[in-house]
């Protein structure tokens, strides 16, 4: 029988001071771009698990009030730190075959912005609260969620300690992959931008926006920075760098508020040839309670070194950077953007598949844990370390699944008037 640890309301002031705690988190993290508060509530109050997407830094502001919720076995190391349901989706590798000169897609971990050296379990704990959070999405009651929770932590358990092979990729994600490989880069150019007076540019609306002058002015800069910085055998050619346009780029849920620039460069020439680069903000990543003090300043090279120790083929021309901003150097990740990119449609997911899905995903995440290893545990997790790992998602999971009602009970105060009616329209996009 489970026995959930308990509650105490008087540790976190309860959930509706939780979901104010929320707004405040949403309201500092957006302030350089204000309009996008609305647009981040608005994509938190789809479902509980689009709010725990967006609320990394709170789940581990309650893991750091409830330490019980925290503890559990050993075993340390490079952690993704906002590990989800969605933190996984196919790309295109770093290497490439020696016959065809193409790379495959292939599934794996694709986020590390909130990367951080950390005891395993925070992983763990935090994709189980996201997999039991997530049963809308996957048309899963509770009683399958709960043993799609075993089937993961059961996986990952022989993943790190008996050194399973990664097993044989479930049909949604062959899937998956064969359609990103069948991608052109025109799709991914057609998607993304307009043509303007013969030649391309990224459309405005909901997925890019103008920037300030002088941050575009700075953005020639930051891309011959991240060039000079790759290996030699991966930079592009000086003439497929000429930039084309740049925009903000509108994307994600818990980045929402993060300098995020997209850049448009000739790539193989013609309007159609253009290449996409992505710059992205890394600053101190939510669960730096639980890391050491220099985690805190190392940005783009902490998501990046991450990266590298975690996945054994990482994305293509994935690199760092900097770029100059009111007279301060912004660390950011930047990486090409390529057709052969996407994720699990959670909600398209054929039920019998689910079983499986759940065991890969939790082998992915332990081979990626062996990796990146820094503190082995001494032992095997026995089966109540198991035990307490499964009874603290659920714990988790039920306090984000009220604070996320909380939430959307404070949105009928927060989003009034025409500020209400623009977050929604927004959200609608």
């Amino acid at each position: 029988m489970i026995r959930s640890a308990s509650f105490d309301p008087r540790v976190l002031g309860g959930v509706s001071a939780l979901a104010d705690r929320q707004l405040l988190l949403d309201r500092e993290r957006t302030q350089s771009f204000p309009d996008l508060f609305t647009h981040k509530l608005s994509r938190m109050s789809a479902s509980p698990l689009a709010f725990l997407r967006g609320a990394a830094s709170l789940f581990y502001e309650i893991l750091s009030a409830r330490p019980d919720l925290a503890s559990g076995p050993e075993g340390q190391g490079w952690i993704v730190g906002d590990l989800h349901l969605e933190n996984f989706g196919a790309f295109r590798p770093d290497d490439e075959d020696a016959k065809t000169k193409t790379a495959t897609a292939q599934f794996d971990l694709n986020d590390f912005d909130d990367a951080i050296i950390a005891p395993w379990r925070l992983d763990v704990i935090r994709l189980t609260t996201s997999l039991i959070l997530g049963g809308r999405e996957l048309g899963a009651d509770g009683l399958l969620a709960l043993s799609l929770c075993d089937r993961l932590i059961d996986a990952w358990t022989k993943s790190v300690f008996d050194r399973h092979k990664l097993p044989a990729a479930p049909p949604p994600v062959c899937k998956l992959i064969e359609q990103v490989d069948r991608r052109t880069n025109l799709q991914l150019l057609d998607g993304r931008t307009t043509i303007v007076r013969g030649e391309r540019c990224f459309e405005r609306g909901a997925r890019y926006a103008d920037l300030p002058r002088a941050i575009v002015d700075e953005v020639p800069a930051a891309l011959a920075r991240y060039v000079a910085a790759l290996p030699k055998a991966t930079q592009p050619r000086a003439d497929a760098l000429e930039i084309k346009d740049v925009a903000f780029r509108i994307a994600g849920t818990g980045s929402l508020g993060a300098l995020r620039i997209a850049v448009l460069v000739s790539g193989k020439g013609g309007r159609d040839g253009s290449w996409i680069f992505d710059m992205k903000q890394e600053d101190e990543p939510s669960g730096i309670a639980f890391a050491s003090d220099e985690m805190a300043s190392a940005g783009a090279m902490r998501v990046a070194t991450a990266f590298g120790a975690c996945v054994e083929r990482p994305p293509r021309m994935f690199g760092t950077t900097t770029i100059r901003v009111d007279g301060k150097d912004v660390s950011m990740i930047v990486r090409r953007l390529t057709p052969q990119e996407d994720k699990l449609n959670l909600r398209r997911l054929d039920g019998r598949d689910l079983p499986n899905l759940a065991s890969y995903l939790g082998a992915i995440v332990g081979r990626a844990h062996v990796r990146g290893a820094t503190k082995p545990p001494r032992d095997r997790w026995s089966k109540s370390d198991v035990r307490q790992i499964r009874e603290n998602a659920i714990t988790l999971a039920g306090l984000h699944e009220a604070t996320y009602l909380a939430l959307c009970d404070r949105m009928n105060d927060t989003l009034h008037g025409s500020e209400k009616s623009k977050g929604l329209a927004q959200g609608k996009r």
